[in-house]
């Protein structure tokens, strides 16, 4: 029999940890999005600029608007800086 939540449950939520890599630091902040939000829009979520910014799973780059289906961590490279 399949499971019947009630009409106020709140949907389920995917654990996004985001490392924030500037200079020799990194900075990790922790978010949960729905399920299919796109890696842009959690970015922006933490006051992270997408478009200037490299974003990799286990050392593999990734395109901003890769939705977040499963648990991740999300490793952010600027990939410029003003001045």
């Amino acid at each position: 029999m399949p499971e019947t939540l009630p009409l106020s449950a709140s949907p389920a939520r995917v654990a996004v940890v985001i490392e924030l890599t500037r200079g020799g630091s990194v900075e990790r902040r922790r978010l949960r999005v729905a399920p299919g939000t796109l890696v842009r829009a959690a970015l922006r979520s933490v006051g992270q600029s997408p478009e200037g910014s490299a974003v990799m799973i286990d050392s593999e780059p990734i395109p901003l608007d890769t939705p977040i289906t499963r648990p991740v961590r999300l490793t952010v490279v600027p990939t410029f800086s003003g001045g």
